[in-house]
């Protein structure tokens, strides 16, 4: 029987990353296109939505979205969800209509294919470089500027400790959120890294719950207060972690 999981593992494995090439490849001129100009991001995301939701679908995974609140299609945002797999970028794309710009490792811009449009199309981090940092918070800026959204997973990464519920959270976020005066929306993901973590002989198809919870206002408070971004920091990620205690 441990034969047979691990066989089915390695194949599911292969499959998961092989979905995640042909959508890409099959869209590829109009991907191209699209990454020409920043102003046709929005054409990029509505593809990049339906390469997520293909992933999803012939990987043996569903969603089901239980909402404290509707997300206004013309505000922008700052969208922040626990942070346990891959798919945690595909769940987010599948369940998110408002066009929003990821700001992620740069790491990840090194997986063929994926990475050549990750690159160009996403905020990459370098989280060991002061310098990367502030041009993150241009680029967010910039972004917001044209009526984008943001998605960051505070955590900065994947926990290392598989026992850990719910990393500390990186000020990063809520600094530009406060920043930029835009309302943080959480998210929780209580089942992604039981379908498919980073471990490698792990997981199965199935259900991946998605709760949305109530937006939080950062309206009156300032970047230069750190009690305001400490405070808010706390306040998101209690959330999160009580959902995920729950679940």
């Amino acid at each position: 029987m441990k034969l047979l999981k691990s066989i089915f593992w390695i194949l599911w494995r292969v499959w998961f990353y092989l979905m995640m090439a042909v959508p890409i490849l099959l869209m590829l001129p109009m991907l191209l296109l699209s990454i020409l100009r920043e102003s046709w991001y929005p054409y990029f995301f509505v593809m990049a939505r339906i390469w997520a939701k293909f992933i999803l679908f012939t990987c043996g995974f569903y969603y089901k979205i239980e909402a404290e609140t509707e997300i206004n299609p013309s505000q922008s945002y700052m969208f922040v969800a626990n942070h346990t797999s891959m798919t945690d970028i595909m769940l987010m794309l599948a369940v998110v209509r408002n066009p929003f710009v990821f700001v992620g490792k740069k790491e990840l811009a090194k997986i063929p294919l994926f990475g050549f449009f990750y690159k160009r199309t996403c905020i990459l981090v370098d989280r060991s470089s002061p310098k990367s940092r502030m041009e993150v918070f241009n680029r967010a800026e910039k972004r917001l500027g044209q009526g984008l959204s943001i998605c960051i997973f505070p955590e900065g990464g994947v926990p290392a400790d598989e026992s850990i519920l719910l990393d500390e959270f990186k000020d990063g976020a809520f600094r530009l959120a406060i920043e930029h005066q835009i309302p943080i929306l959480p998210m929780t993901f209580p089942d992604n890294k039981k379908r498919f973590s980073y471990t490698f002989f792990s997981g199965s198809p199935g259900l991946m719950r998605v709760f949305i919870h109530q937006s939080v206002s950062t309206t009156g408070q300032t970047a230069e207060n750190k009690k305001d971004i400490k405070d808010l920091k706390e306040m998101v990620r209690e959330v999160i972690f009580n959902q995920l205690s729950k679940a």
